[in-house]
């Protein structure tokens, strides 16, 4: 069978022609002559056809100010079209594997193989019923792109998919055609830099683009494929709820002074109204369908009831109802539930009051149907719309507040210095003690209304709490129940929160606790100390009483950026795997459910890579069945933008999520070796010092500045939130995402795999090269942590290019780049040797189609980094220069598929 018409060769030729159309038609002959000329030159080069750049440069040096702004602008453009090829290379991957039931990672495969295995129906309900994978939007600024950019190229997205899939006359393919050629041009002529900052309504709009018009219908579909599957080996095995989605767009206050009340208050109205639009329209399609005869079909007594007590909440509607479909039940019941959703928000009575209420009149529909033998009926149409219902409530996606801790002691103090108590003046005991008792105390410490004369920061975090508290009463505990505090050090940060709550309501204890509080731990201190600071909480007597009142579940949030940025790759990534094991050690012997939040990023360095294959390496001891993790930036449209890509990411996540639950379960421990244990601490240490090295050493700060693009990115007006914590330029206080965005720029991956190789060194000059590269070789076969680990510092090796890295190199002092690029290459070129030894490849890359994206975009990237290089180089720019600079950024971006 011939699933298309058309392979990623034929994308890429024909769309990469079609820019040099339109440029050729919207510049001149001569501008598409000048980036020809660029572009085999580059080909040239990496072809070996060329012994040097010298031509390229050359090219590059001569390009006028208006020619560099088409040039930059023509290769933009290039790889944004070459990535929706590439995306639709990836359907045609999944359709044709699916097909032939060649799918790797497949929820199937394992079904098959637990019913091979001996495992019984009862303990795969088990394990079903343990899962909760919990995806989290994040608003971090690592897109590049507009959002204007991106509606355009989904749009031609769609095209692609017409001419791929379906069968067309010559006549409808020319005009799908024109069509995509009317696109580039006007993509052609649109901005792609932006002239502002997003605000954060922008990036809580974006999340909810993905969750409306992507995962709010594959998550039926994803459902009805799970359900399908089991039923193939088991019998009688229900498939529960496996899914949420939350958001930290819109609510995410840490370190943004945009994200006020006012936005986070239209960030819920708009989600419940994107929410109950959904289901007015679903049961609008439902009433087309369920027209069945209620003198020819029975209806079960629920349904009878329910309609009796629609009559007495609704009695003009019911009456209406049932004038406009005569003897059609279900016709008449989804037209009460129409108008109880078209009450939600609405001052009338007799509204839904959440989703559940809306989710038991569906029950009652299904039920109905399945009594009087209509399951077709009931599985093609009504649980579809459950499991939406089911998924995203009123919601759409449920938010979580976090702030910085520093902002929770300072309005702490200063609110409760008004009643004369001096929390500054308290060591870490005293204020613990304090606020446990204030807590369980009936009557409130200060009035979060009226607080008095306190500073800004206070009455902006009182006000939030307030607000928390009215946000809980109009759309529900669930839609805004969970708060992170970044920078996490004492238990004393746990309990401010859980005190504020406490002032406004939230929390009302023994009986009440209307919020997860939850723990960010980022840096080796706080890492180091989870034990001692979970200890006292779970001793503290209300804090126990909240977590009690929470099903003795505790969330513990992971920050995988800023411990990476702290310690280097190898070092962050084993104090990452250890302490999640300590932590889950200590959880499962104090009795509490633990639920991991890892906070991770799009690039390697930041905790990305594949979600499933990260899953899977989690130590057996953390693998309670929930999992929370952040999803950011251009991973989330590279994941969520196309509804078959979206459904096999989550058929990914659950298929590595219930073999971890079940590889857990036989395994609680996980048996590692000791001798790996030892060759970790052998490594981890001597990488983290070589690390902390680099970083203070005198003069790095500099070059940083001066061999990266870290002053562009720094106003690139990516997010809405500021690049840098207090707006200085050190390291310390940089944010992850610029850090890593920069060196991505340049080619030099470095936070991806700097001092990987001084740690493997260490250890090999321990215990000798022969022993040690054989221990090596063997854990990284047999130990998905360090296989992964190894994996993903391959991809960031894979990614750099030392002969690019070098012309941003050049444009530092003299003194600045002798001192710290050929350290820098040293460590590239040994980590690179070392990584091909012990995982016995002889390339980098171990997937083909990621190795044949590469070499495709190599040639590409290049004229834009040297572009990017000689206009960074330059001591005075103009206007038109600038703006080419940052459409260098973008373009590189889109070229690596990667900004932070």
């Amino acid at each position: 069978m011939v699933l298309h018409n058309r392979d990623v060769r034929t994308d890429v030729r024909e769309l990469g022609a079609l820019v040099g159309d339109v440029l050729a038609a919207q510049a001149s002959t001569e501008a598409y002559e000048t980036v020809e000329d660029l572009r085999n030159a580059a080909i040239d080069y990496r072809r070996g056809d060329a012994a040097s750049r010298d031509a390229l440069h050359e090219s590059v040096g001569e390009l006028s100010t208006t020619r560099e702004e088409i040039v930059a602008r023509a290769f933009t453009t290039y790889f944004e079209l070459i990535n929706l090829a590439e995306e639709r290379e990836r359907v045609r991957a999944i359709r044709g594997a699916d097909e032939e039931g060649a799918l790797h990672d497949s929820f199937d495969a394992t079904i098959a193989e637990f019913a091979a295995a001996g495992v019984e129906p009862e303990e795969l309900e088990e394990l079903l019923a343990d899962v909760l994978i919990e995806p989290t939007f994040t608003a971090h600024p690592t897109e590049a792109r507009r959002a204007t950019v991106k509606a355009k190229l989904r749009s031609i997205a769609n095209h692609l998919e017409e001419l791929d899939e379906r069968n067309l006359t010559e006549r409808e393919r020319n005009g799908i055609w024109r069509d995509v050629t009317a696109e580039v041009t006007s993509l052609w002529g649109t901005r792609q830099v932006r002239q502002r900052s997003p605000e954060p309504e922008d990036e809580a709009r974006n999340v909810q683009w993905y969750l409306e018009n992507t995962l709010f219908d594959v998550v039926g579909d994803a459902y009805e494929e799970f359900e399908e599957t089991i039923s193939k080996e088991y019998d009688d095995v229900d498939c529960p709820k496996l899914f949420e989605f939350r958001s930290w767009a819109g609510s995410d206050r840490d370190g943004n002074p945009f994200v006020t009340p006012e936005v986070t208050d239209e960030t819920l109205a708009r989600q419940r109204e994107v929410a109950v639009e959904k289901y007015r329209d679903r049961c609008k399609r439902l009433s087309a369908v369920l027209s069945q005869d209620g003198e020819r079909y029975a209806v079960d007594d629920k349904l009878t009831e329910s309609l009796s007590a629609d009559a007495e909440r609704f009695p003009t509607v019911v009456e209406e109802a049932r004038e406009r479909y005569p003897d059609e039940p279900y016709r008449q019941k989804l037209r009460l539930m129409r108008e109880r959703l078209d009450r939600v928000d609405d001052v009338r009575p007799g509204e839904y009051p959440d989703g559940d209420a809306f989710l038991a009149d569906l029950d009652v529909i299904a039920d109905s149907l399945a009594a009087d033998g209509q399951d077709a009926v009931r599985e093609s149409f009504v649980e579809p719309l459950r499991r939406q219902v089911d998924t995203f409530g009123f919601t759409l996606a449920s938010l979580d507040l976090r702030d910085h801790r520093e902002n929770h002691t300072e309005a702490v103090a200063e609110a409760v210095a008004t009643e004369g108590v001096d929390y500054r003046g308290m060591d870490e005991d005293a204020r613990e003690e304090f606020l446990t008792e204030a807590i369980l105390q009936e009557d409130p410490v200060v009035d979060a209304d009226e607080p008095g004369d306190v500073s800004e920061t206070t009455e902006r975090v009182l006000r939030r709490f307030q607000e928390l508290a009215e946000w809980q009463d109009e759309y529900g505990a669930q839609a805004i129940d969970t708060y992170c505090i970044s920078m996490t050090e004492e238990p004393s940060h746990v309990l401010e929160v859980l005190f504020l709550a406490d002032q406004v309501g939230v929390v009302s204890l023994p009986d009440h606790c209307g919020l997860d509080v939850v723990p960010l731990l980022e840096t080796e201190s706080a890492l180091n100390g989870a034990e001692r600071i979970l200890g006292t909480l779970f001793e503290n007597e209300a804090y126990a009483t909240a977590l009690e009142v929470r099903d003795e579940v505790q969330e513990v949030m992971l920050g995988y950026s800023d411990s990476n940025k702290e310690n280097g790759f190898l070092a962050a990534n084993w104090d990452l795997y250890e302490n999640q094991r300590r932590i889950a050690r200590f959880c499962r012997e104090e009795e509490v459910t633990l639920r991991l939040f890892h906070g991770r990023g799009g690039s390697i360095s930041r905790g990305g890579g594949p979600m499933n294959e990260a899953l899977l390496a989690l130590p057996n001891e953390t693998v309670t069945g929930q999992v929370k993790f952040t999803e950011q930036g251009e991973a989330i449209a590279e994941k969520y933008a196309n509804p078959r890509i979206a459904e096999r990411e989550l058929e990914q996540m659950l298929d590595a999520q219930i073999r971890a639950r079940h590889e857990a379960n036989e395994e609680p421990t996980e048996d590692v070796p000791d001798e790996w244990v030892d060759a970790m601490e052998t490594m981890a240490p001597a990488a983290r010092k070589t690390y902390r090295d680099l970083l203070n050493t005198d003069g790095f700060v500099d070059y940083f500045g001066q061999a990266t693009p870290i002053s562009v990115v720094e106003n690139l007006n990516l997010g809405s939130r500021p690049a840098s914590r207090s707006g200085e330029r050190t390291v310390e206080d940089l944010r992850a995402i610029p850090w890593v965005f920069s060196w991505t720029q340049t080619r030099l991956i470095l936070p991806g795999w700097y001092s990987l190789a001084s740690g493997l060194d260490a250890y090999l000059d321990a215990v000798g090269e022969e022993e040690g590269l054989e221990t090596l070789r063997e854990m990284y076969d047999e130990w998905p942590f360090f296989r992964t680990t190894l994996d993903n510092a391959a991809l960031a090796l894979a990614r750099t290019d030392p002969e690019i890295a070098a012309e941003y190199a050049d444009l530092a002092d003299d003194d600045l780049r002798e001192r710290f690029f050929p350290e820098l290459i040293g460590e590239y070129e040994r980590g690179r040797e070392l990584v091909l030894s012990i995982s016995g490849r002889d390339d980098l890359i171990r997937r083909e189609w990621l190795e044949e994206s590469l070499d495709r975009r190599n040639p590409y990237v290049d004229p834009l980094n040297l572009l990017q290089a000689n206009l960074l180089g330059r001591t005075h720019r103009t206007d038109e220069e600038e703006r080419t600079l940052r459409l260098t950024v973008n373009g590189i971006a889109a070229g690596m598929k990667n900004t932070g």
